[in-house]
């Protein structure tokens, strides 16, 4: 038959128009009452926003603050090229000769005051503004080929975004041997943070909290609200994170989008006081400075710029040189994380990099909005480009020590040694070791009640250790790799990062466990200190031969993968609540906090019931979840048998909820904090040195070689790093 005699009969127009209709009624379903139900389902909230910060100028107000703007830009550029090494009068008259030339007035204003200027933009609206003119943008791409890509569209797909991945690409394995989303059924995971108590999609139960402080210099009775919450260092800025990212369907919608905070990456005048969590009609979120001054700023990325989140990972928000921290809030300030996460902070006054003008985009080179973290990473975080190296060899070679006598004997530890093992000396003081999190502490100056760090140190061997690494790593951040000999003797899943041997350490924590004592009398002082020095102890024979067969038959391969080499990791490990209907050789199913309760009461099991009420935690227990995503995520997490879906709150009571240690110490990479002098040999060859090469895997006669007393008669060699010997540019 004529196919266009097909197409015109009547029964076959019917079905064209039929089927259109119902793709039609689909689409529409889809797009407008997906979303409504999703909501509902996961029990979320997504609404207009509106920020204080965005108020419109008059032509007049941004006259003028174009001018104090190019002022300050002017001053600032012409104060980093005169010379501070002179009398303070002559360098302000250069200065101010500097500022009123035509070249500096020219080149020096922010670029954005013009274009704002010609498109009569006088308030700003978040990324409606910003799209107006960045709809769509250039990638540069390492194979010297370029696309165009939306912008909206780049940014949403991003970590910094959703902050979770269902695609591939992770340098994690399970512990069931299976390196994480290679296979067919991928889950959404990337944000496992052993340090907070919030681990992997619990971040939905503490976006953003308002906690009621009662500091001890405010009158009695008054109380002070604070912010606290996950979304603190997320670009999100809606009620939630991005929830609808967990699901394999389904968009953020726009009011969402619309909450994202372009200017705390990309304005150089960004107020921090400005990002606390605020209340409105529909619930809590986090604020942002979205006025139009900090959008005139709008310049190339610094490591200032990604330092007002990052340094709160890296050096902490006590670390002296976080310029964030000193910034807490107008109103409802945020709360201060006392403990350091790594404790290596990257700013001039501790990172050789730093001081040297080295850019955080330097080493993690975007493209578009997707910036790389490198191949190697042993915890659960998602990477946007992980093909992409990120490595001191970039720069520095294989080959770094070029100045010095002894580059061969140098350059010869680059095959067994990182380069971080030598030029990391020691952490910062405040690096948390062992953190409490069932038996809090008041503080008093914050007016608080906060986890209890037990252990806190930034020296080698007890705030960090060395191990071999490959680039890999397991689902709850355990550092794999081999001693090269390839012997089963190197452990550290039973070993180094199962125990804690060091005497001062186990006296600290006895210390520590006794003083607790006084406050919570249940307290059985050896068995806390066995717990937290010995956290294999809490596993019964059974579980503890099952863990050393699924390291053999499931790691092994995985650990000798590739080249090893030695890595300094910092180590942490806590005690939290954990669901035991989900447990297995390498820990049970961790529990969250809701921090408005915790940071009160200090009722840490109120806080768990609280927490686990969560619509989205309930939905955690019922079969779709379970089908989804659940059963894949035990699997990695090395339990057997699936997710229980045993609610573990019944009639007001936890039901088989205990507080343990996690079974194995995390082991976190640590990159920065870089010095330009290394250790000495003595430091590691020494038979007391900083390396226990007996863990490490060593023979006693290669030991004996490598503390050998004739090696450690040679003189010091305190080495720094050649190729990063350049002087700083000089100023005249």
């Amino acid at each position: 038959m004529n196919p266009i005699a097909t197409l015109l009969d009547p029964r076959t127009k019917r079905r064209l128009i039929v089927g259109a209709g119902v793709f039609g009624v689909l689409a529409l379903a889809y797009r407008f009452l997906y979303p409504v139900v999703f909501d509902a389902y996961v029990g979320k909230t997504n609404a207009p926003l509106t920020y204080e910060s965005s108020q419109t100028l008059t032509e007049a107000e941004f006259e003028a603050m174009a001018q104090s703007l190019s002022e300050e830009a002017r001053r600032l550029k012409a104060e980093s090229v005169v010379a501070e090494d002179q009398d303070p009068f002559a360098r302000q008259v250069k200065v101010e000769m500097l500022m009123n030339t035509e070249s500096f007035i020219r080149d020096s204003q922010p670029s954005h005051i013009k274009y704002f200027r010609e498109a009569g933009i006088r308030q700003y609206e978040g990324p409606k503004t910003c799209l107006t003119c960045h709809a769509t943008i250039e990638v540069d791409h390492p194979d010297g080929t370029r696309s165009t890509v939306d912008t909206l569209d780049d940014l949403v797909n991003s970590v910094h975004f959703k902050f979770q991945s269902s695609a591939g690409g992770f340098s994690t394995y399970g512990y069931d041997g299976r390196q994480v989303n290679a296979g067919p059924h991928k889950i959404p995971v990337g944000k496992i943070d052993r340090a907070c108590g919030i681990p992997g999609s619990f971040t939905w139960t503490g976006w953003a909290a308002l906690v009621a402080s009662r500091p001890e210099h405010v009158e009695e009775g008054e109380v002070v609200l604070r912010s606290e919450g996950c979304g603190q260092c997320h670009i999100g800025g809606n009620y939630q994170p991005a929830t609808e990212k967990m699901m394999p369907v389904g968009d953020v919608p726009s009011m969402a989008k619309e909450g994202i905070d372009c200017l705390i990456c990309h304005a150089r005048d960004y107020d921090m006081n400005q990002r606390v969590v605020i209340r409105d009609e529909y619930g809590l979120r986090w604020d942002q400075d979205r006025s139009l001054r900090a959008a005139l700023t709008v310049g190339p990325i610094s490591s200032e710029t990604c330092l007002r989140c990052h340094q709160h990972n890296m050096g902490g928000d006590v670390y002296e040189h976080n310029a964030a921290a000193q910034s807490l809030g107008y109103k409802h300030q945020r709360l201060l994380h006392r403990g350091a996460k790594r404790g290596n902070p990257f700013s001039p006054e501790d990172d050789a990099h730093a001081a040297a003008g080295i850019q955080c985009t330097d080493c993690h080179r975007p493209e578009g909005h997707k910036i790389p973290r490198g191949r190697m990473g042993v915890d659960l975080v998602a990477n946007d480009l992980p093909d992409k190296e990120v490595s001191c060899e970039t720069c520095h070679t294989r080959a770094p020590h070029n100045n010095s006598r002894d580059k061969a004997l140098l350059n010869g530890h680059i095959a067994r040694l990182a380069c971080e093992t030598c030029h990391i000396p020691r952490l910062e003081d405040n690096n948390v070791v062992l953190r409490d999190w069932v038996h809090p502490t008041w503080d008093a100056e914050e007016g608080i009640w906060e986890p209890t760090d037990v252990y806190r140190s930034g020296e080698p061997g007890k705030g960090f250790t060395y191990l071999w690494f490959n680039g890999n790593g397991t689902f709850l951040a355990n550092a794999l790799g081999n001693n090269p000999n390839g012997a089963d003797t190197y452990d550290p899943l039973m070993q180094q990062i199962a125990r804690i041997d060091d005497p001062e350490i186990i006296a600290a924590v006895r210390a520590k466990a006794t003083e607790l004592k006084a406050q919570y009398p249940d307290i059985d002082v050896e068995r806390y200190v066995r717990m937290a020095t010995d956290p294999l102890s809490q596993l019964t024979p059974e579980m503890l031969e099952r863990r050393r067969a699924m390291i053999q038959a499931n790691l092994r391969a995985a650990m000798n993968d590739g080249e090893s080499r030695i890595y300094p990791f910092k180590l942490f490990n806590a005690m939290m609540y954990e669901d035991m209907s989900n447990q297995g050789p390498f820990g049970a199913m961790i529990l969250p906090f809701d921090y408005s309760t915790y940071y009160e009461t200090g009722d840490t099991q109120a806080a768990v019931k609280r927490a686990i009420q969560d619509p989205i935690v309930r939905r955690m227990y019922q079969e779709p979840f379970k089908l989804y995503m659940m059963d894949e995520f035990m699997a990695y997490f090395g339990v057997s048998g699936g997710w229980k879906t045993i609610y573990p709150l019944v009639d007001g009571q936890l039901v088989n909820v205990e507080p343990h240690w996690m079974r194995q110490m995390g082991t976190l990479m640590v990159n920065h904090g870089i010095q330009r002098q290394g250790h000495d040999c003595a430091d590691c060859h020494a038979p007391n040195g900083i390396m226990d090469f007996k863990l490490l895997g060593y023979t006693p006669e290669r030991i004996a070689e490598l503390q050998d007393p004739e090696l450690l008669r040679q003189p010091p060699v305190n080495e720094t790093m050649a190729n990063a010997e350049t002087p700083a540019p000089s100023v005249p």
